[in-house]
């Protein structure tokens, strides 16, 4: 006996929305991976100067195969909580594809499981706030199916701060005293020509 047609619309329905239809979520992920990063609790780094040493790979007391459709694995800057406050930009969504916590891409490497490492210099257009480190690996099919971060679950530990640049370089002060100084020396030459023309017209 076939099964009805509308039990059926229902059941793929169903299905859709448990996998791919409504995405995949953070809370599915399996926190697998060991993440550290250099900077230590509050440290603050200058955007478009410091530097960042992240190293990953699956934690030790991970199930051996656990990591069998790992493929990618991709590091990303993360905002902590009190740099999302009232920033609906950056807001923590469970929906993967609607999540605004990662929004910097460190790096993203094929997948090994130990003895990875990459130093990158923070960009200079990263805005002044808290941050915290999260790799997530992806399978074939380029979706996240793990993670690991350098905070704990609540995003509470090994916070470290990012300045931004404000606008303003030494260079361009340098060049703006110089500039200051030369209109100085030759408004003062102005008037000493002036004056000894005004005298030469005198004597005549």
């Amino acid at each position: 006996m076939e099964a009805p047609v509308g039990f059926l619309v229902v059941s793929l329905l169903l299905s859709c929305f448990a996998t791919t239809c409504y995405g995949v979520t953070f809370s599915s992920l399996q926190r697998t991976l060991e993440v550290t990063a250099s900077p230590t609790q509050d440290q603050v780094l200058k955007a478009g100067d410091a530097n960042i040493t992240v190293t990953w790979g699956l934690n030790r007391t991970i199930q051996a195969g656990t990591d069998s459709a790992y493929k990618t694995v991709k590091v990303k800057l993360c905002y902590a909580p009190i740099s999302q406050k009232d920033r609906s930009w950056r807001k923590t969504v469970d929906e993967m594809k609607k999540d605004k916590t990662c929004l910097v891409k460190i790096v993203a490497k094929p997948y090994t499981a130990s003895n990875n490492s990459f130093t990158w210099t923070v960009e200079r257009d990263i805005p002044t706030g808290t941050y915290f480190v999260r790799a997530y690996a992806f399978n074939a099919h380029d979706e996240e199916v793990a993670f690991g971060q350098t905070t704990n679950d609540k995003k509470e530990t090994n916070l470290f701060k990012i300045q931004a640049i404000t606008g303003r370089h030494a260079s361009l002060d340098i060049a703006s005293v110089c500039f200051s100084a030369f209109s100085i020396v030759a408004l003062a030459g102005f008037f000493y020509m002036e004056k000894s023309k005004g005298k030469a017209a005198q004597q005549k």
